[in-house]
């Protein structure tokens, strides 16, 4: 069908109706870490694995290619080394500024991966318990549950246990209400299960815990973060903020595909309003060294019992993105602390997903053989809905390497 101007400048209205929101955040440090260069790091590649890599990018071009990507950045980690670290295509189509490796994205929900493990973290330094009533910290806050007045957790918050309706009042986050309005319109909302019957995937209710780091540590969640995750980490694009986006000049472009071509959107500030929910910006440098950490090799900065903690199964789930069967078949997938969990013969995935504001995100752990994958891009498409499982099929096919050609010292 052929594109006209109005099909095109209706789309690009339809896109800007969140976009005419303010939203109010809490003050935060600005100060910008070291700008780095793009040859700032060393590549490992084990031995043989080379033409997996080069499979890969192929295949990484196709699907790109195949459903109109404009750019996208991919990296891979194993044990405590970077095997590969890549963008691809453009930041904004049209404009010759191709993706790099510094290239900030929004995570959208993969943003919820960064709120459990600080949640955990805090546990592991004793200023929060994971199974205490949200009372306890937040006592203005509270729930009308089936249970009565209420046994509602962090642990109900971060594994979408809450009893909440399915997504309840995420039309209202998109709308760009303020945290606080949200918090009281949640306030007013019956609970469907009594918390930890079932599992409803929240984006509100799960920003509680937000709140509560902020009310037990006397800082905002976003200062929280840079703290204790994104500088230890050396996360240097990292943010969670709408001002701190816009402010980059080296950031993608959001993209909406129509009829096979990629046409830039404005980034917008809904779900920085629920930023444990969905406000992590990062690049694909960024999303490398928080695998590593995520793989058991920082405990420095990550213990391993807060993995232990964050990884372990609460809730049995759907299977969230299909294409992972595709890669062996699923014996049970499982919600953790802000983290999905898939059960395989022989195998475990630790990987989340994420889209919002026509930005794609989807990163995987594997715990056993040391491996982490995480693909970033600026449209939805085949490569972040297919590109994982992929990978790991390409793995089985070249060979049993990662089970002992290149192991590390956890350190």
């Amino acid at each position: 069908m052929k594109i006209t101007f109005i099909s095109i400048f209706g789309a690009f209205l339809l896109g800007l109706i969140p976009w005419f929101y303010w939203i109010d955040e809490p003050p935060i440090d600005l100060k910008p870490l070291p700008p780095l260069s793009n040859d700032d790091f060393e590549l490992h590649i084990p031995t043989g694995f080379q033409p997996v890599l080069d499979s890969f990018e192929v295949e990484v071009n196709r699907l790109m290619r195949y459903s109109s990507t404009p750019g996208a950045a991919v990296a891979i980690v194993k044990d405590s080394n970077l095997v590969y670290l890549k963008g691809f295509g453009l930041k904004t189509q049209g404009v010759q500024d191709s993706i790099d490796v510094h290239t900030v994205f929004r995570l959208a929900s993969v943003s919820k991966c960064f709120a459990g493990l600080l949640t955990g973290l805090l546990v592991s330094d004793s200023i929060l318990t994971i199974d205490a009533p949200i009372a306890r910290y937040w006592p203005e806050f509270s729930i009308k549950d089936k249970a009565g007045k209420s046994g509602l957790t962090l642990q109900h918050v971060l594994s979408h246990t809450t009893g909440f309706p399915y997504h309840a009042y995420t039309n209202l986050v998109e709308a760009g209400l303020s945290f606080d309005r949200l918090m009281e319109e949640l306030q007013q909302v019956k609970a469907t299960y009594p918390p930890g019957k079932e599992y409803t995937y929240q984006n509100v209710a799960f920003s509680i815990s937000g709140k509560v780091i902020e009310k037990m540590t006397h800082q905002s969640y976003q200062q929280q973060l840079k703290d204790k995750i994104f500088r230890p980490l050396g996360m240097v694009d990292a943010s969670v903020s709408y001002q701190e986006i816009k402010e980059r000049s080296n950031r993608a472009s959001p993209h909406l595909i129509l009829n096979g071509k990629g046409y830039p959107t404005p980034i917008h500030s809904s779900y920085y309003n629920v930023a444990p929910a969905g406000g992590v910006n990062a690049s694909i440098y960024d999303m490398a060294h928080w695998m590593i950490a995520m793989l058991g090799y920082r405990k420095d900065v990550v213990p391993l019992k807060t993995l232990d903690l964050l990884y372990t199964p609460i809730i049995k789930t759907p299977v969230k993105n299909g294409n992972y069967r595709k890669y062996k078949k699923v014996n049970a997938s499982y919600y953790g602390l802000g983290f999905r969990i898939l059960c395989y013969a022989q195998d475990t995935l630790i990987y989340h997903g994420g889209y919002v504001n026509h930005f794609r995100s989807e990163v995987a752990l594997n715990k056993r053989t040391g491996m982490g994958i995480c693909i970033l891009s600026n449209a939805p498409g085949r490569i972040t809905d297919e590109g994982i499982p992929l990978f790991f099929n390409l793995l089985e096919q070249y060979g049993p390497w990662v089970d002992g050609s290149m192991e590390a010292e956890k350190k």
